[in-house]
């Protein structure tokens, strides 16, 4: 019986010097690669490492504080007169401007009021005419002395008494048109309102304690941001030391979902006083709110910068590792190209980079590439560490017995 499996099998059999050929060359170019952190050419020669060129540069003093969202304007509103609630004019939760009407209250004590008010005025200059027309009258009889002086000072003395008098009434008569205005209990500034404390057939009272409503202005808002006595203290030393300079600080807000509010702010001012309790300082800062996203009451996290470091460097965050005790270290490109192990200050990061403040010299080569095992004085070749990566090319032989065993196989 033939075996019609047999010549797909020589075929394989064939087939398999060429494999082992490529497979052979791609051993070759793997394991001669010369990149940045693998060794050199010939074995143990220096490690090959990445390096990039520090200089100084300028690095905001950022920080991460806990803030509080506070209203703009917030005002409770109260009645100014006595009566009953006849109507409330508004929707609660609705938005209402300045000087609109929020409750009627019942005016028909203060319009009688005003009604006397005017009637009263009215009788006092009537008497105010009479007492002047009079003093006029005595003036030449007393002149002539026709009657006492005495007569005419008592008749001019009337006269300004009515006067006056005159004046008192219309005082009267414009207070009385006062309660009769504050009957309409106005809108004291414009804002979100919330619940009504009262309904209709309520009886209030003028400057009671409990406000009818409460009336918030959401757009802008503020945020209370909260920062310890030492951090103030510690950025001041660092504004009194060169290299720092002072900013205007341009406030992000991240929300308590970690999402990041779509405006900034500018900080307003600083208190002065420190909170016995916290020993913090408040920080006040303005946000623009118009779509009612930021609530009074709510916490979130503010980041800004309160100054400028105007010596700092820039390092990539892969260069830098921690020992045991917490010290931030880093490889530089030594004489001889040597690595040279150094213990740098680095306390907060910048995007991808690590802020340096101590420990570096402008124009100092930061090893970033190839330090995983790399060793205080251990020989080193740098590159740049933007220099691409090299692979060489398998020995002469490999290539020529690969094309053998190819032409063979064929």
């Amino acid at each position: 019986m033939i075996d019609e499996r047999a010549p797909s099998r020589r075929r394989a059999l064939k087939s398999l010097p060429a494999l082992a050929g490529a497979a052979l060359l791609l051993a070759a170019c793997g394991s001669s690669g010369d990149t940045a952190g693998g060794r050199g050419a010939g074995r143990g020669g220096p490690t090959q490492v990445g390096y990039v060129i520090v200089q100084q540069g300028s690095a905001p003093i950022e920080q991460q504080l806990p803030g509080r969202i506070a209203a703009f304007q917030v005002s409770e509103v109260r009645p100014q007169v006595s009566g009953v609630v006849q109507r409330r004019l508004f929707t609660e939760g609705s938005f209402v401007r300045q000087g609109q009407t929020l409750y009627q209250i019942d005016p028909s004590v203060y319009n009688a009021q005003a009604a006397q008010a005017q009637a009263n005025l009215q009788s006092a200059r009537a008497s105010a005419e009479a007492a002047r027309t009079r003093a006029a009258r005595y003036k030449p009889l007393a002149q002539m002395e026709a009657i006492s002086k005495q007569d005419y000072t008592d008749a001019l003395a009337q006269a300004r008494q009515a006067d006056a008098s005159v004046a008192q009434n219309n005082a009267l008569l414009r207070s009385a048109q006062i309660n009769q205005r504050f009957t309409r209990v106005p809108a004291p500034i414009s804002g979100r309102i919330g619940l009504s404390a009262v309904t209709e057939g309520a009886l209030v009272t003028a400057n009671q304690v409990d406000a009818m409503t409460t009336i918030t202005r959401l757009d802008p808002v503020f945020v209370d941001i909260q920062e310890s006595a030492a951090d103030l203290l510690a950025l001041r030393n660092a504004l009194s030391r060169e290299g720092a300079v002072p900013t205007t600080a341009q406030v992000r807000l991240k929300l308590p979902d970690g999402s990041y509010y779509g405006f900034t702010g500018t900080v307003e001012f600083g208190q002065v006083l420190v909170d016995q309790a916290t020993g913090t300082v408040t920080l006040r800062a303005r946000f623009a709110n118009p779509q009612s996203v930021l609530l009074p009451g709510m916490f979130v996290t503010a980041e800004f910068a309160q100054a400028i470091d105007t010596s700092a460097f820039l390092v990539p965050q892969p260069a830098i590792t921690r020992d045991p005790k917490g010290n931030a270290t880093l490889f530089v490109v030594g004489p001889g190209n040597k690595a040279v192990q150094r213990t740098v200050v680095a306390e907060r990061t910048q995007g991808q980079y690590w802020v340096v403040t101590q420990g570096l010299a402008a124009g100092e080569k930061v090893i970033t590439q190839g330090t995983a095992n790399l060793k205080d004085g251990a020989p080193i070749k740098p590159v740049p560490a933007s220099a691409p990566q090299r692979i060489q090319a398998p020995p002469p032989g490999a290539i020529k017995k690969t094309g053998a065993n190819q032409r063979g196989g064929g």
